[in-house]
């Protein structure tokens, strides 16, 4: 049976986020202010009711601040017993009274402590919750969970196994929208359940070697065209995402969009065997009786309500299946199997355009596919590096936990520049007489389909673009692109077929191409180091603006040390032409590509290929 499955998550966040301030109002800082606490269990409260009148049962992720009040552990141990909701832990909700006093520090998100601040936490926080309850959680989650705390977690309390354990896309797009002052910065990773590798949370793992032994979800399902382009945190199926983002009538306080966006998850089971997944995490410093992002606590308390309704009414009509955390980890590991890709074939729905992106996830690459830059990739992280990343106050990197980018279209300019140089993506470029065209330019629509077997084992999910016109001066190229992404492999196939010319007789020229980088945020990288190789040619980067080209190269290639990373174009074809591009200090770039002269009817192929260096 397909399955729309929803993790409902509430914390009772004693001393919420952001709260202090509001209910303070102009006091001198107090977490442990009465009214402060009264308010958040009040909340809690609230939104545990809009849970359960609709028929929904909830995942209670217990925080630090909640296990030393009486009545928050009551309250969930009697959830629990009448609702079958799921007593768990979050990592989240550590400041109150007693952490600050303990830790003599104001820091709030687990991922950034010292390794060893980590772990006395975690040891702190889970013994606390097992005094209160008797038994240890099976579900924990944060913003995000490095790798090593997680292999921590994992190893000193081996019963959890589901965790939240990213925000997708919460990088330097949420960091400049909330005025440069937050720090949580964790691009690059899934935007559906995954297992992460024990070596990079991001990451997920390829086999059962790389099991970090937990079921990972994001913090939020979001908007996958919405949020990417923009601030994620205005874009997101957590209703008050949806009214901070101002999309609502502000008259009948209605919001389509809201509905509209959980409806395009439940769409995603076209693409991944039947199976679809929505989650919303919340706590109660959204429905502050102040009042959230020029909203009333009326208008926030009502979003909420009518969200939870519309996940009843999907129960109802049995077009849902509501679990907790734990049950979900159950499920989805007896539901997918580590190579399996999770899709998204997704549209806006936001802006009344026609723009369509194709998201593709497995334990080797994360990309995304453009359909209005003709099918080009804008979007490519390497996971087959699983690249050992350590965060946290001791480390390389205190605060950025994203996972690095070869092309990162927000960051590093995509096809369209300002000035010179060039920007990160794969696409092609077809030429005759001079003139040249690239398909970044021919905007189209993709249809997803699944290639199998003898079998019937899926190999590849492939995308089929519909034909696009490219009109030179005397000529007329309809030309039709497809793109397999072939499980299992960390390999793209890429095919050029052309359909017809308006002068049979003609021949153009197709140059496949990838110009690429390295980094996690807009300023660049030092490319020193980087070593690209074309036939018998190597250039080692020094910012020089050298080419190299070999007829019939089987295969154009860039090792990036720092990301542990190789890059590969390859093709099968002796007739093509290999060539490789060294950039200069305005344009840090590295292009890999193939040129091939092709006629009516010819079809042309070329893989991107993804490796661990080393």
């Amino acid at each position: 049976m397909d399955k729309f499955v929803l993790n409902l998550i509430h914390r009772p966040e004693m001393v919420p986020e952001y709260a202090e301030k509001v209910t303070g109002h102009g006091k001198t800082e107090d977490i442990g202010r009465k009214a402060l606490l009264t308010e958040s269990l009040d909340i809690f409260k609230t939104q545990q009711e809009a849970a359960h009148k609709n028929g929904l049962k909830t995942t209670i992720q217990m925080t630090y601040a909640s296990l030393f009040n009486d009545e928050a552990v009551s309250l969930a141990k009697e959830h629990h017993e009448k609702y079958g909701d799921e007593i768990a832990l979050s990592l989240l909700g550590l400041p109150c009274k007693e952490f600050r006093e303990k830790y003599n520090t104001k820091d709030f998100c687990i991922w950034m402590f010292s390794m060893e601040d980590k772990k006395e936490i975690v040891n702190d926080v889970f013994e606390k919750f097992y005094d209160r309850f008797g038994f240890y959680p099976e579900s924990t989650g944060s913003y995000y969970l490095d790798a090593e705390l997680t292999n921590y977690i994992k190893e000193k309390y081996p019963m959890v196994k589901c965790a939240v354990a990213t925000c997708w896309e919460e990088g330097p797009k949420a960091y400049h929208t909330c005025n440069n002052s937050w720090y949580t910065l964790f691009d690059g990773g899934p935007w559906a359940p995954w297992i992460p590798s024990k070596q990079n949370t991001h990451a997920p793992a390829a086999n059962e070697a790389e099991d970090s032994g937990i079921v990972a979800i994001p913090h939020l399902s979001r908007d996958l065209i919405a949020c990417y382009d923009g601030n994620g945190s205005n874009f997101g199926t957590h209703p008050q995402n949806v009214l901070r983002g101002m999309i609502y009538d502000s008259k009948t306080w209605e919001y389509p969009y809201l509905y509209n966006l959980i409806d395009q998850y439940r769409d995603l089971e076209k693409y991944n065997n039947g199976y679809a997944y929505n989650m919303m995490f919340v706590g109660p410093g959204w429905m502050n009786k102040m009042g959230r992002w020029e909203a009333p606590y009326e208008l926030l308390l009502k979003s909420y309500e009518d969200g939870c309704a519309y996940y009843g009414k999907l129960k109802k009509e049995g077009k849902l299946t509501d679990m907790t955390m734990s049950e979900f980890a159950d499920y989805y590991r007896e539901k997918k199997h580590y190579t399996e890709p999770e899709c998204a074939l997704w549209r806006d729905i936001l802006y009344g355009s026609d723009k369509q992106v194709f998201w593709y996830c497995d334990p080797f690459m994360r990309a995304c596919v453009n359909m209005d830059q003709g099918g080009a990739i804008v979007d490519l992280r390497p996971y087959a590096a699983k690249l050992k990343w350590e965060v946290g106050i001791g480390t390389k990197h205190v605060q950025d936990a994203s996972y690095p980018f070869l092309i990162q279209e927000k960051y590093r300019a995509g096809y369209f520049t300002h000035y010179a140089g060039e920007g990160t993506v794969r696409s092609a470029k077809v030429c005759y007489n001079g003139e040249e065209v690239d398909l970044c330019l021919c905007r189209t629509k993709a249809h997803f389909s699944e290639e199998k077997d003898a079998s019937g084992s899926v190999t590849a999910r492939v995308l089929t673009l519909d034909p696009v016109d490219i009109e030179f001066d005397g000529l007329v190229v309809k030309l039709q692109t497809k793109e397999y992404f072939e499980e299992g492999t960390g390999r793209i196939r890429i095919e050029r077929n052309i359909l017809e010319m308006s002068d049979p007789s003609a021949k153009v020229e197709i140059n496949e191409y990838m110009v690429a980088c390295y980094g996690t945020t807009e300023y660049p990288e030092d490319m020193t180091g980087i070593t690209l190789t074309c036939g018998d040619e190597t250039i080692n980067y020094e910012y020089k603006c050298r080419e190299a080209s070999a007829a019939g190269a089987k295969e154009v290639s860039a090792v990036v040390p720092p990301i542990e990373t190789k890059v590969s174009l390859s093709t099968e074809d002796e007739a093509a032409e290999g060539y490789i591009r060294e950039g200069y200090a305005f344009s840090p770039m590295f292009t890999l590509g193939y040129k091939k002269t092709m006629a009516e009817k010819e079809v042309f192929s070329t893989w991107l290929n993804l490796e661990k260096a080393n």
